[in-house]
């Protein structure tokens, strides 16, 4: 990249030559028509959810098994949009409306072992499905036993 010349026979330099390949590369995307699309499939997401909920507590369970179950419930779908292939097609749409979290992390955590089913069910799917949820177990227990500690030591009970 550092042998481009211009048109009067000057050196570029590789910051510039890199600059105009990424923007001839680049697609243009209208950051508004992105976050409104962002904005209304994540929130659709969160609307079944509730959705969800309330059908589960109009059939009498109680608010905490409720919120469990929806829980599941929206982790399982995604897991299995992610297997049969529709939730890439729906993040190519919704881009960062599809990470709500619980969504987003099933999607992650399935997506990681989907691509690797062809190494196996062991040595594929077993291991790479711990891609993303062992960071996030790691942390989650490492920041327990931080909190624990500061809740004793501050006197709690």
């Amino acid at each position: 990249m550092n042998g481009i010349l211009h048109s009067q026979g000057a050196k570029e330099p590789p910051r510039a030559v890199y600059r105009e390949m990424v923007a001839r590369a680049s697609r243009r995307t209208n950051v508004t028509a992105t976050c409104i699309k962002a904005f209304v499939i994540g929130g659709g997401i969160c609307v079944i959810g509730e959705l969800l909920r309330q059908m589960l507590l109009a059939q009498g369970l109680e608010q905490e098994t409720a919120g469990t179950w929806t829980s599941v419930i929206l982790v399982f779908c995604s897991a299995m949009l992610t297997g049969l292939g529709l939730y890439e097609k729906l993040a190519k749409h919704g881009g960062a409306g599809t990470l709500v979290p619980i969504t987003g992390f099933a999607n992650a955590v399935s997506s990681a072992a989907v691509e690797s089913k062809t190494e196996g069910f062991v040595l594929g799917v077993g291991t790479k499905i711990f891609t993303i949820a062992g960071p996030v177990i790691l942390y989650g227990t490492a920041a327990s036993v931080v909190y624990g500690v500061i809740y004793l030591l501050a006197g709690g009970k």
